[in-house]
């Protein structure tokens, strides 16, 4: 940064700026340069400064220190002496220079009455602050700019950033990170500084940015209380965190729609999700992750934030969805708690595990079927069948085959899932289905042990095999006509009674024989102990000649009534 014919005319081999001798111009002394000079001052400049003013002796004649406030002024058209308007031209903000001004370009021969005698040499002390001129514009200068920016501020935009506040030499004047909270405010509707509300406009969410604001966008000529000089241009290291306009509705990315969307939710479905939330600058708020739950709710009734309850209208199985909620229509302008500030957006990245309506019934999708099948499962048939059974999301449940043999259950007798009774009627033996089936026809809103509460399931079934059930109100069913001499060939022993452990060998020896067959249970024995019950009317635990007579004299009426 070379001095230039305009700054220094002559030195006259002067011997020392203490003692410089007769001077024809200026004596600078460059003492302090700071490494980086945007900008050296020029005629026509504004410029503030700080300066003490002394005599060859060292006394002080004038200091704007002891006043307290800077020097203002323009450089170059007469307002300064012709020593000071020569010696500051060429200088950067922070730069330091010891000016030695001869009389003829000081007060001259007249001097100045009480404080500066007639041709006197004065030596300055200069450090440059500001610099600026009426025909600047705002200064701009990207730091960064993150690589996703699908919108920018605009006027009557609502913006949230965070800033440091500096005058031009780097005094510091105000920090929105030293009170913790991000500055919020609209952009281009009088609300900020006019170098401000231009600054910001054209910025992404996450951008950094310098701005540097001449006085005039700024406070001007009045300055701002105790921090802000009069003419002072000011430096703003910006940080942008979130922006949004009261006009805005929610912002929708699908990011994963599976090929296959048969259904949509809508409003009254009840959704259960996986999201992660975050704030526009990435900061992480809350995660059904993290509490290994999904967020179950309904959707178009109130029960989530405006934002959600639309951004899930329309979503598919398995959609993974990005929904960008403006504050109107998530928390407003007093936020939430402590990790969702006033005036916020946010961010809901999304997995929609399933979803389903109270209104729904089984859902039956037949794979395959054989041919010339005329023959089906109704209830009270037992069954035979493989399973696998998994959410929607295709998370494993349960499996037959992980127990190398079948599920038998008996149709219609309340042993599972109402969903599953019905979706394994009218089938064929061989025939394959898949069935889906609502919680409020599975395990419902607790879910059960391994299956999620308000779980959607779906069940691939195979039928293997079915017998024809046992009429309702039977435990056992004789294949042909029962002994003619029922209750003798019960006695056993011949004692004249049957107590439970006769009666239970000789139902087992007829399930052997094939004789007869019981209401298929997955507990054979607890069928047996009912049937011995319903035999022992006086409940003395063995059964007689006459209440087995009894008893079977019902059966045959009740048998005859239902032919």
């Amino acid at each position: 940064m070379a001095l230039g014919s305009l700054l220094l005319l002559s030195l006259l081999g002067a011997p020392g700026l203490g003692d410089p001798g007769p001077l024809e111009d200026v004596v600078i002394d460059r003492y302090y340069i700071p490494k980086m000079c945007l900008r050296e001052v020029q005629m026509g400049d504004f410029i503030r400064y700080h300066y003490n003013g002394t005599f060859k002796d060292g006394k002080k004649f004038d200091s704007s220190y002891d006043r307290g406030a800077t020097v203002a002024g323009v450089v170059g058209v007469g307002r300064l002496i012709t020593g000071m308007d020569r010696g500051l031209q060429g200088m950067c903000v922070n730069e330091r220079r010891h000016l030695i001004v001869p009389p003829h370009l000081g007060y001259g021969s007249i001097g100045v009455a009480g404080m500066i005698p007639p041709d006197a040499t004065l030596y300055f002390d200069v450090i440059l602050l500001d610099i600026w001129n009426k025909e600047d514009k705002l200064q701009i200068t990207t730091l960064h700019k993150p690589e996703r920016c699908n919108r920018t501020v605009e006027n009557s935009d609502f913006v949230r950033y965070h800033y440091n506040g500096t005058l031009l030499d780097g005094t510091h004047f105000d920090s929105s990170y030293s009170k913790d909270s991000t500055y919020d405010t609209y952009v281009g509707t009088g609300w900020l500084i006019k170098g401000m509300d231009e600054g910001l406009l054209g910025m992404c969410a996450g951008e950094k940015r310098r701005i540097i604001i001449p006085p005039f966008l700024a406070y001007g000529e009045k300055g701002y209380g105790t921090v802000i000089p009069p003419q002072a241009s000011l430096v703003f290291d910006v940080l942008l965190v979130d922006l949004h306009n009261p006009k805005d509705g929610i912002s929708l990315e699908h990011l994963e729609v599976p090929a296959a969307c048969k259904r949509k939710a809508v409003t009254g479905d009840f959704v259960r999700y996986h999201y992660n939330g975050t704030l526009m600058d990435g900061t992480l708020f809350d995660s059904s992750y993290s509490r290994n739950h999904t967020y179950d709710t309904y959707i178009g009734k109130g029960y989530v934030i405006p934002g959600m309850d639309q951004g899930l209208q329309g979503v598919c199985f398995g959609e993974k969805r990005r929904i960008i909620v403006p504050p109107h229509l998530g928390y407003g302008e007093n936020g939430a708690g402590n990790k969702i500030p006033g005036s916020a957006v946010l961010i809901f990245d999304i997995h929609v595990i399933d979803f389903h309506n109270p209104l729904d019934s089984v859902e039956i999708e037949t794979l395959s079927r054989p041919e010339g099948c005329n023959v089906t499962t109704q209830d009270r048939d037992f069954i035979r069948y493989h399973y696998n059974c998994s959410l929607l999301d295709g998370t494993k449940l349960f499996s037959s085959h992980d127990y190398n043999h079948p599920q038998d259950a008996t149709l219609g007798t309340s042993k599972m899932i109402d969903g599953l009774n019905t979706g394994l009627l009218d089938m064929c033996i061989g025939e394959k289905r898949v069935i889906i089936i609502p919680p409020h026809l599975g395990h419902g809103e607790n879910g059960a042990r391994g299956v999620p509460g308000s779980a959607v399931l779906r069940f691939e079934v195979e039928l293997l095999s079915r017998e024809e059930g046992v009429p309702e109100g039977y435990l056992f069913i004789w294949h042909g006509d029962p002994p003619a001499n029922l209750y003798e060939d019960m006695d056993l022993n011949k004692d004249g009674e049957i107590p439970r452990e006769e009666f239970s060998t000789f139902i087992k020896a007829q399930l052997t024989e094939g004789k007869g067959r019981l209401m298929p249970s997955s507990d054979p024995e607890m069928v047996i102990a009912d049937m011995f019950q319903n035999q022992d009317r006086n409940q003395d635990g063995k059964i007689t000649a006459e209440e087995l007579k009894l008893k079977s004299d019902e059966d045959q009426e009740r048998i005859h009534e239902e032919l």
